[in-house]
């Protein structure tokens, strides 16, 4: 069961602050308040995975997943993410919401100490990783790595639905279980100079790997 409604859940998230200046080199885009709620209900509704759990958030942003674990009932919350700016506005979601237990560690979550330094520190670690276009092909498996190295449960994320085959083969190879929670249209709206439309669906899989023992 989820301590909130799936509705109050998402008015809580429509009011996080996301990125100012996004940086297109990192991919930013914030997760959707809409998209961010169903996930973390699921995740505590079908799997108990946030309540009372450790959770790690996988290149943070400003906070979507972390806040929003917390409002679900986790423990503590750690944030990692590689961009200052997107610390200091993760940072300021958290004082203006008055909330506890929640963390930001300004790092790259690729860089091996993380891996060894965190490494089973968390039961549940969720993330909506770089999609690993532009220049940053095979991040979204990078995100995955890490991930696995750190939970003790199991691995939420989001990847295009293009690639599913691929995830779930990197996935069994990681020693974990994959399994496709729902399958969503992600709604990304234009954050840069170079976008022609106002908006793009984007079909995307929502994931949970279980970590296999």
């Amino acid at each position: 069961m989820a301590r909130l409604k799936l509705k109050k859940l998402e008015e809580y998230l429509q009011g996080i602050d996301g990125f100012e200046d996004p940086k297109i080199l990192l991919e930013q885009y914030q997760t959707p308040p809409h998209i961010a709620s169903c996930m973390l209900y699921e995740i505590q509704s079908q799997f108990n995975d946030l309540e009372g759990k450790i959770v790690a958030d996988l290149g943070c942003g400003s906070g979507m997943l972390s806040i929003g674990s917390f409002l679900l009932g986790s423990s503590h919350t750690v944030g990692f993410e590689i961009d200052p700016d997107a610390c200091d506005i993760f940072t300021e979601n958290v004082v203006d919401m008055e909330i506890p237990s929640i963390d930001c560690v300004l790092c790259d979550i690729t860089a091996d100490p993380i891996r060894s330094r965190f490494h089973k520190a968390f039961d549940t670690v969720v993330m909506n990783p770089p999609f690993g276009t532009k220049k940053n092909a095979g991040m979204d498996v990078k995100f995955l790595e890490v991930g696995v190295s750190l939970a003790i449960t199991a691995i939420y994320s989001l990847h295009k639905t293009s690639t599913r085959d691929f995830i779930r083969k990197t996935a069994t190879q990681l020693n974990t279980e994959p399994k496709i929670v729902a399958q969503l249209r992600y709604n990304l709206d234009a954050a840069y100079k170079f976008h022609k439309k106002k908006s793009v669906d984007i079909d995307v899989d929502f994931w949970r790997f279980q970590v296999i023992h």
